[in-house]
């Protein structure tokens, strides 16, 4: 009978990992834990303290920073995967999962699935002659070598790629791999894991060359599962159900969609709502079920893309990302900078990316490229940005798979940043005070459109000192607003006192905060 050792990759909510945990081994089967090392030490402390006990829980040896696109992601994989394989010798199959999945059926119809035939489940298609890619780069992926993040790291990622094109130096494949591509939702028979253990271990250029490759977590796994087992023995899917909106994100699913899940050909699904309290409950509830009938309907893929294309309005089935304004949810943090001169704000948020794991973009709410993630084209209307401000900014959260977040805000924004201060979310503001000589105030006139440039210089001065208490006014006001985690910094304060209210802010060790406020010409105009 098929006894699953559960791939637990996750980086929060520590109470709904130990949940997970005791819920899938409560049947008799195992879990291996990598919890990101980008958390908080306290979250993975209180996982490893309420399981450490456990005979059907390990932990993956060595924690690793993760980061979306990277080889990390793989190597966490890795590290999960040896721990199983050497604690859980009974485990038959070896089946990938996140905080955000949940079972759809039970237990023992998924013995069942898996004990009916002897294969692995795996998407696997050809990486050059498959369309399994639909925009972004492809072939690069491959033949250059990646080093950097392309979410956190964009103009060294690109500049990198460039200077590798302008010289050639490009790579092959390691000799007699066809590269294959799918998702990372996979289950492997133990035979399977042991031959691609032993074969990383025997080829040590496999795991080099796709360490530098780009997202390999869509391309390691499937490329060593072709290499290795016969085609008859793979079964080109994964037995977790996801759909991916128009936009590349992954759809979420709510309450109201227990039936519509039950109906699917899947084992579990990904996203679940963290808010979707009564839907994990009888998700989890079902996992232990015996003697539970399930009727197959499959048709999820399908009704999700006729209602998206008609427009529907409402949580069920996919909304559009506007359409879902809700809470960011508590354990995340917004990090909102307020500027007057954006180039200062600027200045910090390019530093942000550069000493911290930290996602930093700029003014997204006024400015069309902010270094925003590749997020498929949407959201490209301002004004539906700020309408929409929540559901973007948890767009964005879900893009950089983080729980904090650095965008940055002008001062006249009052109302957006209060309300983010009122979300369950913990926010957080920092202030850059600002002094604003005659020059920048006439060009600041001519920015915002109150004088031409052809304007009387007698008129021009005489709105000097208007526009001039009117910034200040700004000032005065956001100071006053009573923000619940408000820290400042100044050109006119010590660059010491300035790293204070940055480690506040970012919570980040002194020496980074010391840094980050030592920014060659920081406050420059």
């Amino acid at each position: 009978m098929a006894r699953i050792a559960f791939i637990l990759l996750t980086h929060k909510d520590p109470d709904g990992v130990i949940d997970q945990a005791r819920r899938l081994t409560a049947t008799g089967d195992y879990v291996a834990i990598h919890f990101d090392r980008r958390a908080p030490k306290a979250m993975f402390q209180q996982v490893r303290d309420a399981l450490a006990d456990h005979p059907g829980v390990v932990f993956a040896r060595r924690r690793v920073r993760c980061g979306w696109g990277e080889w990390s992601l793989v190597a966490a994989t890795l590290e999960a995967l040896r721990a199983a394989e050497a604690a859980f010798p009974q485990a038959t199959h070896f089946y990938m999962l996140s905080g955000d999945c949940m079972p759809i059926k039970s237990a023992e119809y998924a013995r069942r699935v898996l004990d009916a035939e002897d294969c692995d489940y795996i998407e696997s298609f050809d990486f050059h002659k498959g369309d399994w890619i639909k925009i972004g780069l492809k072939e690069e992926r491959l033949i250059y070598r990646h080093w950097f993040n392309e979410r956190r790291q964009k103009r060294l990622f690109y500049a990198s790629m460039d200077l590798q094109r302008r010289f050639g130096l490009t790579r092959a494949v390691p000799r007699d791999l066809q590269v294959m591509i799918g998702s990372q939702w996979w289950c492997l028979r133990r035979q399977t894991v042991e031959a691609i253990l032993a074969l990383i271990r025997d080829r040590p250029e496999i795991p080099r060359f796709f360490s530098t490759t780009w997202i390999p977590d869509e391309t390691f796994f499937q490329t060593l599962v072709a290499h290795l087992v016969p085609k008859r023995q793979i079964r080109t899917r994964t037995l977790t159900f996801l759909i991916f909106s128009d936009y590349g994100m992954p759809t979420t699913f709510y309450n109201d969609h227990y039936d519509f899940l039950l109906r699917q050909d899947y084992l579990f699904a990904r996203k679940i709502s963290p808010e979707a309290l009564d839907l994990r409950a009888r998700l989890g509830a079902l996992w232990q079920a015996e003697g539970q009938q399930f009727t197959i309907a499959a048709e999820g893929r399908r009704l999700f893309t006729f209602l998206t294309g008609r427009g529907r309005v409402g949580r069920r089935f996919a909304p559009r990302f506007w359409e879902t304004d809700g809470s960011l949810g508590a354990e995340r943090v917004v990090q909102i900078v307020v500027a007057k001169k954006w180039h200062i704000a600027k200045r910090l948020t390019d530093a942000i990316r550069g000493l911290t794991p930290i996602p930093a973009v700029d003014y997204v709410f006024n400015e069309e490229d902010a270094h925003l993630p590749d997020m498929g084209g949407v959201a490209t209307s301002l004004d539906k940005r700020t309408r929409h401000r929540r559901a973007l900014v948890k767009l964005m959260f879900d893009q950089f798979e983080a729980d904090r977040l650095v965008f940055c805000v002008d001062p006249s924004a009052l109302d957006l940043i209060a309300d983010f201060d009122k979300d369950r979310a913990e926010t957080r503001v920092l202030f850059v005070d600002s002094r604003f000589d005659d020059d920048y105030i006439r060009g600041h006139m001519g920015r915002v459109g109150l004088v031409s440039a052809d304007a009387p210089p007698e008129i021009v001065e005489a709105l000097l000192p208007v526009v001039r208490s009117d910034l200040e006014h700004e000032a005065d006001r956001l100071k006053e607003a009573g923000f619940r985690n408000l820290s400042i910094i100044s050109e006119q304060a010590p660059p010491e006192r300035n790293a204070q209210a940055l480690a506040a802010f970012l919570a980040v060790p002194p020496d980074t905060a010391q840094a980050l406020a030592e920014t060659p010409h920081l406050f420059a105009d």
